[in-house]
């Protein structure tokens, strides 16, 4: 008979305090596991929402569903919370919830190794931490990305991205450039248009632009939302349900997507009175290839005297300015990367080592997957919150981290009771479930042609769900050991399954 380790929760590492992290961390205090440390390298907790500070920057989803479940917070001051509201409730669900004690701030992991049933975690100076569990929570869009321009570091003057925002650039009265025309975009163009001298978008697919239904809650609707809790469920849920039947005409019925088409279109032709320029900013990729947006300010800004659209690929940076495609050299004071993120390079640029030393990222040269997005074959006891097609077009990934973060729990809870070293996930079972990722994919609005940051450079896209949140949280519900090779306690390095 193999002999068992006494039950008790194992050691856990969490690496990233955004709201994975935090998801993470609140769930095994709310199980009554203490044993764990969140690894967090910058100084404050709050991932992209700490980092994103330009003007104007909020959420494109409604609040009551952009927060947790079990933290609901009555106080939200209007429908699509800004960025500081954001980052002040994931700070107050750290003392909410007693984290402080837990988190090892400005501490980045450079790497994490796996042998005999233990992680082994390498800090960036040299420290070395250990822990059974490793959970990743570092995102998607946390690795900004800009472009590889020639002559990119000759600019004379301030260039930044948007996600690292350079609150010392003076851009009142400036000649500014912004590249890209994604979602942080159509938030600081129209903020930083108002005092500029010029700015001078520069655009390769004119996005879909919805309005976006936004307004402050009244104080006598906070007090209410305060004092009935239920109000604010309801609330929850419709919110739920109303995005929820939008996946239909993103992963299964194209033609349910038209009526959001016309209503892009109407509202175009209701904020930009130039034909020309209408014509210009007109989406020509279909709904949904990429993210749809959501704003009231983006049209009319484009529209503004002093903001011209430039459809011409950039080529070149120069001391003074930008070289497009055609050969046109135009003069710049600032800019401004409005160019997404590596969101594809899932746990970049940490290096990880699996059993019998496999290098994940060699793993995945092909492009990332996982089982349900959360583990890998030949990554025994790691779970990634967020990873590899468990990303949204249509609805909350809190939703859908709180639905990983109960699948792994089941996890933990089975490595605690001392029978079981580690889980690998099976290589069949993970092939199976990718393989059925891959053939609905093919039906969705994200493979109709055209290419996004939902796919990589081989076409292939690594981010998305291909289906409704509901599917994926009872899928995840509950955790099925027969998708596992479990190595029994006591036992030495497992054979191959």
């Amino acid at each position: 008979m193999t002999e068992s380790r006494s039950a008790a929760p194992p050691r856990i590492a969490v690496v990233g305090a955004g709201f994975g992290g935090l998801c993470a961390a609140i769930r095994l205090r709310q199980a009554g596991i203490t044993a764990f440390t969140v690894f967090e390298k910058a100084a404050d907790v709050g991932g992209v929402w700490r980092d994103n500070t330009y003007p104007g920057a909020a959420c494109d989803v409604p609040s009551h569903l952009y927060e947790f479940s079990f933290a609901p917070n009555p106080r939200w001051s209007r429908r699509f919370a800004g960025q500081r509201e954001i980052h002040a409730y994931q700070r107050d669900c750290v003392e909410r919830f007693g984290l402080r004690e837990h988190l090892r701030l400005g501490t980045e992991i450079a790497a994490a190794d796996f042998a005999d049933g233990v992680w082994t975690l390498t800090t960036a100076d040299g420290a070395v931490h250990r822990a059974e569990v490793l959970i990743t929570a570092t995102g998607q869009l946390s690795r900004p990305a800009i472009p590889p321009l020639p002559g990119r570091e000759s600019f004379a003057g301030p260039q930044f991205h948007s996600a690292a925002w350079r609150h010392d650039a003076e851009l009142a009265g400036k000649r500014i450039a912004v590249l890209g025309t994604g979602a942080s975009a159509v938030q600081f163009v129209p903020e930083i248009a108002r005092t500029a001298a010029s700015v001078t978008v520069f655009q390769l697919d004119p996005p879909h632009v919805l309005p976006k239904p936004d307004y402050r809650y009244p104080k006598a609707v906070t007090r209410l939302l305060t004092r009935v809790p239920a109000l604010q469920r309801l609330s929850r849920w419709a919110t739920y349900w109303t995005l929820e039947s939008r996946a239909l005409g993103l992963t299964r019925f194209p033609e349910l997507a038209a009526p959001y088409a016309l209503r892009v279109g109407r509202h175009l032709r209701r904020k930009v009175g130039d034909p020309g320029l209408r014509a210009r900013i007109t989406p020509t990729s279909p709904l949904g290839c990429a993210r749809v947006l959501l704003s009231d300010d983006w049209y009319p800004a484009l529209d503004r005297p002093n903001v011209r659209v430039v459809d011409d690929r950039v080529t070149e940076v120069t001391p003074t300015g930008l070289v497009t495609e055609d050969g046109t050299t135009r003069a710049f004071d600032v800019l401004i990367y409005g160019t997404g993120f590596h969101a594809g390079d899932f746990l970049a640029p940490m290096r990880i080592s699996g059993r019998d030393g496999r290098d994940l990222h060699e793993t995945w040269r092909h492009g990332a997957e996982a089982y349900l997005g959360l583990t890998v074959h030949g990554f025994p006891n790691l779970f990634m919150l967020y990873g590899p097609n468990t990303n949204l077009g249509h609805s909350s990934i809190i939703f859908m981290l709180e639905s990983q973060m109960a699948y792994v729990m089941q996890a933990v809870a089975e490595l605690g009771r001392g029978r079981t070293r580690w889980l690998e996930v099976r290589a069949d079972v993970q092939g199976a479930f990718n393989d059925e990722v891959r053939r609905r994919i093919r039906a969705t609005a994200w493979d109709r042609g055209c290419m996004s940051w939902y796919t990589n450079a081989a076409g292939r896209n690594t981010n998305n769900w291909p289906g409704f949140t509901f599917a994926y949280r009872r899928r995840t519900r509950r955790l099925d050991l027969a998708d596992f090779h479990r190595e029994p306690a006591g036992s030495g390095p497992a054979p191959e399954p």
